[in-house]
Protein backbone atom coordinates (compact mmCIF):
# COMPACT_ATOMS: atom_id res chain seq x y z
CA UNK A 1 0.00 0.00 0.00
CA UNK A 2 1.28 3.44 -1.22
CA UNK A 3 -1.10 5.65 0.03
CA UNK A 4 -0.87 5.46 4.33
CA UNK A 5 -3.76 7.48 4.35
CA UNK A 6 -5.85 5.71 2.13
CA UNK A 7 -9.09 3.80 4.75
CA UNK A 8 -9.17 0.38 3.00
CA UNK A 9 -12.68 -1.85 4.19
CA UNK A 10 -12.92 -5.50 3.47
CA UNK A 11 -15.34 -8.60 4.93
CA UNK A 12 -12.73 -10.54 6.76
CA UNK A 13 -15.36 -13.28 7.14
CA UNK A 14 -19.11 -13.26 6.27
CA UNK A 15 -19.52 -11.10 9.42
CA UNK A 16 -16.84 -9.17 9.91
CA UNK A 17 -15.73 -6.13 8.62
CA UNK A 18 -11.91 -4.58 8.71
CA UNK A 19 -11.38 -1.26 8.25
CA UNK A 20 -7.49 -0.21 8.35
CA UNK A 21 -5.63 3.55 7.69
CA UNK A 22 -2.21 4.20 9.14
CA UNK A 23 -1.52 7.63 10.90
CA UNK A 24 1.14 9.73 11.22
CA UNK A 25 1.16 9.91 15.43
CA UNK A 26 2.18 7.35 17.98
CA UNK A 27 -0.31 4.84 19.27
CA UNK A 28 -1.14 6.65 22.46
CA UNK A 29 -1.60 9.74 21.12
CA UNK A 30 -4.37 7.50 19.00
CA UNK A 31 -5.33 5.81 21.87
CA UNK A 32 -6.65 9.17 23.53
CA UNK A 33 -8.45 10.29 20.20
CA UNK A 34 -10.75 7.15 20.50
CA UNK A 35 -11.37 7.98 24.43
CA UNK A 36 -11.63 11.46 25.76
CA UNK A 37 -14.15 12.99 24.91
CA UNK A 38 -13.25 16.26 24.41
CA UNK A 39 -11.42 14.36 21.33
CA UNK A 40 -13.62 12.40 19.86
CA UNK A 41 -16.17 15.39 19.71
CA UNK A 42 -13.68 17.07 17.38
CA UNK A 43 -13.42 14.74 14.71
CA UNK A 44 -15.79 11.50 14.73
CA UNK A 45 -18.34 14.06 13.06
CA UNK A 46 -19.18 11.79 9.45
CA UNK A 47 -19.85 14.10 6.84
CA UNK A 48 -18.99 17.80 6.47
CA UNK A 49 -21.37 20.21 8.64
CA UNK A 50 -22.44 17.51 11.46
CA UNK A 51 -21.77 18.06 15.04
CA UNK A 52 -21.35 15.60 17.76
CA UNK A 53 -23.54 17.37 20.85
CA UNK A 54 -23.59 14.20 23.23
CA UNK A 55 -20.21 12.80 23.85
CA UNK A 56 -19.92 10.77 27.08
CA UNK A 57 -17.18 8.08 27.64
CA UNK A 58 -16.91 6.04 31.15
CA UNK A 59 -13.94 4.83 30.11
CA UNK A 60 -13.99 1.18 32.34
CA UNK A 61 -14.86 -2.36 31.44
CA UNK A 62 -18.25 -2.32 31.72
CA UNK A 63 -18.35 1.47 31.74
CA UNK A 64 -20.65 2.76 28.49
CA UNK A 65 -20.18 5.69 26.01
CA UNK A 66 -22.61 7.37 23.94
CA UNK A 67 -22.52 9.69 20.96
CA UNK A 68 -25.23 12.01 19.16
CA UNK A 69 -24.30 13.59 15.69
CA UNK A 70 -26.39 15.90 14.82
CA UNK A 71 -26.65 16.80 11.25
CA UNK A 72 -26.76 20.99 9.53
CA UNK A 73 -30.95 19.51 8.91
CA UNK A 74 -31.56 18.66 12.68
CA UNK A 75 -31.60 15.20 12.12
CA UNK A 76 -30.06 13.06 14.97
CA UNK A 77 -28.45 10.02 15.15
CA UNK A 78 -27.12 8.09 18.47
CA UNK A 79 -25.31 4.91 19.15
CA UNK A 80 -23.83 3.81 22.18
CA UNK A 81 -22.20 0.28 23.76
CA UNK A 82 -20.59 -1.24 26.47
CA UNK A 83 -16.26 -1.39 26.64
CA UNK A 84 -15.73 -4.65 27.08
CA UNK A 85 -12.03 -4.78 27.05
CA UNK A 86 -9.38 -1.84 27.94
CA UNK A 87 -5.57 -2.21 27.33
CA UNK A 88 -3.84 1.41 26.78
CA UNK A 89 -2.42 1.94 24.26
CA UNK A 90 -2.89 -1.11 22.05
CA UNK A 91 -6.67 -2.15 22.30
CA UNK A 92 -10.18 -1.41 22.87
CA UNK A 93 -12.93 -3.44 22.61
CA UNK A 94 -16.77 -2.18 22.46
CA UNK A 95 -20.17 -3.07 21.40
CA UNK A 96 -21.72 -0.84 19.22
CA UNK A 97 -25.76 -0.33 19.02
CA UNK A 98 -27.87 2.40 17.12
CA UNK A 99 -30.65 3.76 18.77
CA UNK A 100 -32.42 4.13 15.31
CA UNK A 101 -30.70 0.60 13.81
CA UNK A 102 -29.65 1.00 10.60
CA UNK A 103 -28.56 -2.83 10.51
CA UNK A 104 -29.72 -5.58 12.97
CA UNK A 105 -28.57 -6.61 16.39
CA UNK A 106 -25.66 -5.38 18.20
CA UNK A 107 -21.69 -5.12 16.70
CA UNK A 108 -18.73 -5.93 18.66
CA UNK A 109 -15.97 -3.23 17.85
CA UNK A 110 -12.16 -4.22 18.27
CA UNK A 111 -10.23 -1.73 17.45
CA UNK A 112 -5.86 -2.48 17.57
CA UNK A 113 -3.15 0.24 17.48
CA UNK A 114 -0.28 -1.36 16.40
CA UNK A 115 3.25 0.85 16.77
CA UNK A 116 5.01 1.68 13.23
CA UNK A 117 8.11 3.05 13.95
CA UNK A 118 6.31 6.09 15.40
CA UNK A 119 3.52 6.05 13.29
CA UNK A 120 0.34 3.61 14.08
CA UNK A 121 -1.69 0.96 11.79
CA UNK A 122 -5.29 1.08 13.42
CA UNK A 123 -7.25 -1.61 12.86
CA UNK A 124 -10.23 -1.90 13.37
CA UNK A 125 -12.32 -5.18 13.40
CA UNK A 126 -16.37 -4.85 13.11
CA UNK A 127 -18.34 -8.45 13.79
CA UNK A 128 -22.08 -8.14 13.22
CA UNK A 129 -24.63 -10.97 14.71
CA UNK A 130 -25.08 -12.05 11.33
CA UNK A 131 -23.97 -12.13 7.47
CA UNK A 132 -27.38 -9.45 6.42
CA UNK A 133 -26.11 -6.97 8.92
CA UNK A 134 -22.67 -7.00 7.72
CA UNK A 135 -23.97 -6.84 4.63
CA UNK A 136 -26.16 -3.69 5.28
CA UNK A 137 -23.02 -1.97 6.59
CA UNK A 138 -20.74 -2.50 3.33
CA UNK A 139 -23.76 -1.46 1.15
CA UNK A 140 -24.03 2.34 3.13
CA UNK A 141 -22.61 4.96 2.61
CA UNK A 142 -20.51 4.75 5.91
CA UNK A 143 -16.98 4.34 4.10
CA UNK A 144 -17.03 8.24 3.04
CA UNK A 145 -18.50 9.20 6.62
CA UNK A 146 -15.86 7.16 8.31
CA UNK A 147 -12.56 8.83 5.98
CA UNK A 148 -14.04 11.87 6.16
CA UNK A 149 -13.46 11.70 10.11
CA UNK A 150 -10.63 9.92 9.45
CA UNK A 151 -9.09 12.85 7.76
CA UNK A 152 -10.32 15.43 10.57
CA UNK A 153 -8.66 13.39 12.98
CA UNK A 154 -5.02 12.94 11.16
CA UNK A 155 -5.25 16.83 11.49
CA UNK A 156 -5.98 16.94 14.81
CA UNK A 157 -3.24 13.73 15.74
CA UNK A 158 -0.56 15.98 13.55
CA UNK A 159 -1.82 19.48 15.96
CA UNK A 160 -1.37 17.29 18.74
CA UNK A 161 2.16 15.85 18.16
CA UNK A 162 3.58 19.88 17.55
Amino acid sequence: MTDTKALTIAATTDREILMSRRFQAPPQLLFDAFTKPELVSQWLLGPPGWTMPVCEIDLRVGGAYRYVWRGTDGTEIGVGGVFREITPPERLVATEKYDMAWYPGEAEVTMVFEDDDGATWMKTFMKYESKAARDAVLASPMESGVSDSYDRLDTLLARSAS
